[in-house]
């Protein structure tokens, strides 16, 4: 799971070497990191031969360090993750790990839909992984850069791991900050929720599937997850409702939201029978509203950040066969799907930019060229690729 916004928040930073730590310092550092990691439980001899000739990679510190200037409103944000294109995916996973998922179910409470929501936002159904070998990025950030006391202990558990021999060291890969396997965990969220559900003796987030869902699944009811119960639903709110107040944690009973006027997003009055709920609206009152239960924590705390709780909620009922979202957010300017942003990628390459690879993630490198063509366009110029940009390019 991406724990950017966990990283964050911590407030420890010991004494670094310094930001452009050459190789015979980096060398140093990992050995005198040899006496902790024992403590930590990480054999001499598993510490040599996993830390054996390791060269630092300075690339994650730069993105560590790295505070992008664009901000992706929540509608980009939804429109890449929850798009048809995924929707379809999902459906197809459903059915190709309908026993696996039974059997999840049954051990852990958590249905298939929200499982594989995590995993298509996660992994994209485990296309991709991450390509940063993870004992070379943590021991990198154990060393260089800030954060290095909580980078420490994901290094140590991660060679805890390959010690355990649970993931081959060839194939222990992820993100630049550590996350790792089909969904996503971080080394020491590993150690403490991951499950062999195959049997073969090995926690193996990466090449078995049954174990990754398995993991999820686990991760979620221990975060409190409420087997059979909603993570929410879209709602209306009457005219001139005050949100200032409301969120995700401000929760009041069903009645109490039911006598303010709220309705379900058709009109149709709110169910009984369940807890208190928060409110949440993301785009503000003018845009789709939600009310939250106890589901939806625990989803949140895969990856602290209600627009991504929000995008494994919303993928989950659109593979449960519902639409998308009944009110439309606050833009003249709709986001698109990863298909619509490919084709805007080709679109930017016949005009002569260079952006790299046609992957639906709209980068650097195409934030760039779009801003060349909206300037070009007399649009604003700020570098998002929305549904406006995209037609016009059609037409030009």
């Amino acid at each position: 799971m991406k724990h950017i916004l966990q990283l964050a928040a911590l407030a420890i930073t010991l004494p670094a070497f310094a930001q452009t730590s050459p190789p015979e310092e980096f060398t140093r550092c990992i050995d005198s990191l040899q006496g902790a990691a024992r403590t930590a439980g990480v054999s001499e001899s598993a510490y040599r031969r996993f830390t054996q000739d390791l060269q630092p990679d300075m690339s994650v510190i730069e993105k560590l360090d790295y505070q992008p200037e664009f901000r992706m409103p929540i509608w980009d944000y939804l429109s890449g993750l929850v798009d048809e294109e995924r929707v379809a995916e999902g459906r197809a996973m459903l059915t190709t790990h309908a026993e696996t998922l039974a059997r999840v179910q049954q051990r852990y409470g958590v249905d298939p839909a929200t499982v594989v929501a995590v995993w298509g936002v996660e992994s994209n159904f485990g296309q991709t992984f991450g390509k940063y070998p993870l004992v070379q990025a943590l021991g990198t950030l154990s060393c260089n850069g800030r954060r290095q006391a909580f980078f420490r202990g994901e290094f140590y558990s991660a060679l805890r791991i390959l010690q355990g021999g649970h993931i081959a060291p060839e194939r222990l890969v992820g993100s630049w900050a550590g996350a790792f396997g089909h969904t996503q965990f971080m080394p020491t969220t590993f150690e403490r929720l991951a499950v062999d559900f195959d049997g073969d003796g090995r926690r193996d987030l990466m090449d078995s599937t049954a174990d990754a869902l398995a993991s999820t699944a686990n991760f979620l009811a221990k975060a409190g997850w409420q087997s059979g119960q909603p993570w929410g639903f879209e709602v209306k709110l009457p005219d001139g409702f005050d949100t200032t107040q409301e969120g995700r944690r401000s929760k009041r009973p069903i009645s109490e939201w039911a006598a303010r006027g709220v309705r379900r997003v058709d009109g149709s009055p709110l169910p009984g029978g369940l807890g208190p709920a928060g409110l949440m609206t993301p785009a503000g009152a003018q845009g789709p509203a939600f009310l939250v239960f106890k589901n939806f924590d625990a989803v949140y705390s895969y990856n602290a950040a209600e627009s991504y709780g929000l995008a494994i909620a919303h993928l989950s009922d659109r593979l449960r066969g519902a639409g998308p979202f009944t009110t439309p957010w606050p833009t003249d300017d709709p986001g698109i799907s990863r298909a619509e942003r490919r084709e805007l990628q080709g679109l930017l390459i016949l005009r002569g930019h260079d952006i790299g690879e046609v992957d639906g993630m709209l980068g650097e490198k195409s934030r760039a060229a779009i801003r060349i063509e909206q300037a070009r366009l007399g649009m604003e110029v700020n570098g998002r690729g929305g549904l406006k940009l995209l037609r016009a390019l059609r037409g030009s």
